[in-house]
């Protein structure tokens, strides 16, 4: 029996060779930049921004 590619196949392939890893790492770069500490002071303002009156 031959395998038939088709588009959804091709497609999914691609899915997983590709996008996958890629999201995998913008989605760990996104967690190390708000857990790095230099930041903290950088997100601790933006918490208190809805609090401060203007």
């Amino acid at each position: 029996m031959r395998a038939i590619l088709t588009v959804q196949n091709f497609a999914s392939d691609i899915v997983v060779t590709l996008w996958t890893p890629t999201f995998v790492g913008i989605f760990i770069a996104v967690v190390a930049y708000a857990l790095w500490p230099r930041n903290k002071s950088t997100f601790d303002a933006a918490a208190r921004l809805p609090l401060s009156e203007d």
